[in-house]
């Protein structure tokens, strides 16, 4: 034991003392907001572009064309015309300062049919708005055509839009408002980071195995202790470096969001309420929506939640690490990996796949079992838990995932001590299977 624990400290210590992890560890959360801004600022770059095109209009009815709104993304030009063959010419005598030609036929009230004609592809922002305009215009005009008085006016009346409250009762009875989307983003969320640091730190492994064995490390290693101890040195080693960083990002994640709801509980502001513009003023509405989303978002009981995050990851990082681990001891350069690695990665995407497509019906068939198959529990169980999953499915995904996790390791364990002093000849899954045996 004393030996695996030098090997545990040692691992540890030659991550965590990096430059490039203490810089890393601080920076990423800044990374993940700027990453997260970049679709923000790319849409409002590309809507503030500086060209207008500009786009003919051939109206055979003679009603439409007003409806086609004007903006800085398109000028559309109403051009007097009774024919479609009208389009090309009128395409040629413009001479490049149009860059496509609209017909609206006669008959587009009961066919709905428009025609677009440019020498290029049609960008999706022009055909969105005309079929948006005249969506609209043509269907109140059929509603005028009815012969109804005030039929416009019954019809905007009569539409409703239903706005669901989600109401949950907690074990005392009281209730409490819920949100189906907070759920959802806080399941797939972490179910994301069990997947990436689990495959990252699975990857990390391998290539130190590989290292390892290359330079002929491993050699001087394995004579002064056994080949097991070594492989769960490892992988507990770079277990306990990301579960340190991930310590590191919740302490500045609290800090921040104290920081944050102090701020706001100063000052009254609501976020984005300065993105409206110098001197805007928070209406009662845009304060009540918040007030509902910080409900909604404190309604969810995250206690059970980060309990058995932490216990999924580590048993999800032991399992799929010790199959790394015995990869990386079956080859002896990182170019040879590929075709062992490839069962492995197919079926953790498949995990991570399958916790996607839970995330519609986290009670579904599919969701139950796939939470209960080890190979998938750490990631499809993480999408399950923010509905409440019964306590009884929990112990018994957590029981089958431990005894899954302890068997790869002992299978992992005699691949790795037979592999880790192979040379010369690059293992196939018969090696593998023969090892085992």
């Amino acid at each position: 034991m004393n030996k695996l624990r030098l090997i545990i400290a040692r691992e540890y210590m030659s991550i965590v003392g990096r430059k490039s992890f203490i810089i890393m560890t601080l920076l990423f959360p800044f990374l993940m907001i700027a990453l997260g801004s970049i679709p923000v600022v790319m849409a409002y770059l590309n809507d503030k572009g500086d060209q207008t095109q500009q786009i003919a209009v051939i109206d055979e009815t003679g009603h439409y064309a007003a409806a086609l709104p004007n903006d800085n993304k398109f000028n559309f030009v109403a051009i007097k015309g009774d024919t479609v063959t009208n389009a090309r010419e009128f395409y040629d005598k413009a001479n490049g300062s149009i860059s496509a030609v609209i017909i609206i036929p006669r008959d587009v009230d009961s066919t709905g049919v428009v025609n677009i004609y440019s020498e290029g592809t049609i960008i999706p922002a022009l055909e969105s708005t005309i079929k948006s305009a005249l969506t609209d215009t043509i269907e109140s005009a059929h509603l005028a055509a009815m012969g109804i008085p005030n039929l416009q006016q019954i019809v905007e009346k009569a539409h409703v839009n239903i706005d669901i409250h989600a109401i949950k009762w907690s074990d005392t009875g009281d209730e409490e408002e819920s949100s189906t989307g907070i759920a959802i983003f806080l399941g797939i969320a972490l179910s994301v980071i069990i997947f990436w640091f689990v495959f990252f730190s699975g990857t990390m492994i391998m290539n130190n195995v590989v290292e390892e064995k290359t330079n002929r490390i491993v050699e001087v290693v394995v004579s002064s202790c056994r080949p097991f101890h070594l492989m769960m040195g490892k992988i507990i080693g770079v277990g306990l470096s990301v579960l340190t960083q991930m310590a590191i990002w919740i302490v500045l994640l609290g800090i921040a969001g104290t920081i944050g709801g102090s701020l706001l509980g100063m000052t009254g502001a609501v976020p984005g309420a300065d993105m409206m513009g110098a001197g805007a003023t928070v209406t009662p509405e845009v304060e009540s929506e918040f007030s509902s989303f910080m409900r909604q978002a404190l309604a969810i009981n995250y206690t059970p939640i980060i309990i058995n995050f932490l216990l999924y990851f580590v048993e999800g990082y032991l399992l799929y690490c010790a199959i790394f681990a015995a990869l990386g001891s079956a080859v002896d350069q990182a170019s040879d990996t590929s075709q062992l690695l490839t069962p492995v990665m197919l079926l953790m995407f498949f995990a991570f796949y399958a916790a996607m497509g839970c995330a519609e019906n986290p009670d579904g068939p599919m969701a139950f079992w796939c939470s209960i198959i080890p190979f998938t529990s750490p990631t499809v169980m993480m999408v399950r838990l923010p509905f409440d999953v019964p306590l009884w499915q929990i112990i018994l995904s957590h029981v089958l995932l431990i005894i899954t996790a302890l068997g790869i390791v002992w299978l992992a364990a005699r691949i790795y001590r037979r592999g880790i002093l192979s040379y010369g000849k690059k293992a196939s899954f018969k090696d593998l299977f023969n090892w085992l045996k």
